[in-house]
């Protein structure tokens, strides 16, 4: 008898707890979690900014909308985070073979008093070369990275020098300009080309 109460009262726990833990799950990361609209980057065609890519073309947006595209933010004087991400990119870039050349894939700056044509076109020279690298007035970079929802400040290092902290995440478009999905820092080439080939509709 006493062995019969105990499963049931065990039973009624478990099953609140799995009760509980769904409820959570429904809430948080379900149907039932709220949207942060407000994070996920504008849609291409809902941004407004002008940049020059490090040939000294005009760009902005609509430059990107026509093919799928790959966007990261970050600056050549980063010592760890942004070559790591493009070598990365780049990595990927290789396993798509041929297909990489469908897809737009740009490195835009967020130190742009450091980072000049030249300087851009040196350091992406040292990857992938579908790599496109843009820069342009501090105002219009504030502007881009509002749209992707990109953070970024100036931080004093003990030097005397700076540096910058920013959003370290692999934006993924597709041909329409939509926002698909972000590839995270350090992510698995396994998970990030799936990922890319969604956002070719592949």
């Amino acid at each position: 008898m006493q062995r019969r109460k105990f499963l049931l009262w065990g039973g009624a726990g478990i099953g609140t707890l799995g009760l509980a833990l769904v409820a959570g799950w429904w809430r948080v990361d379900g149907p039932g979690a709220p949207t942060s609209v407000d994070q996920r980057p504008m849609a291409l065609s809902d941004m407004a900014f002008r940049l020059t890519d490090h040939r000294g073309n005009m760009v902005g947006p609509e430059t990107l909308i026509g093919r799928p595209s790959m966007v990261f933010f970050g600056f050549t004087y980063c010592p760890d985070v942004c070559p790591t991400t493009l070598s990365d990119i780049t990595s990927w870039l290789d396993g798509m073979g041929e297909a990489a050349d469908r897809l737009n894939t740009v490195f835009i700056t967020v130190d742009p008093a450091r980072d000049t044509l030249d300087a851009m076109a040196e350091y992406i020279g040292y990857f992938h070369p579908t790599v496109r690298g843009w820069t342009g007035q501090p105002e219009e970079i504030a502007r881009a990275a509002e749209g992707f929802r990109v953070t970024y400040e100036r931080v004093p290092t003990d030097s005397g020098d700076y540096t910058m902290n920013h959003t370290a995440s692999v934006f993924l478009f597709d041909a329409a300009g939509r926002y698909v999905t972000n590839v995270d820092y350090h992510e698995s080439r396994e998970t990030a080309l799936p990922k890319i080939r969604r956002a070719m509709g592949e």
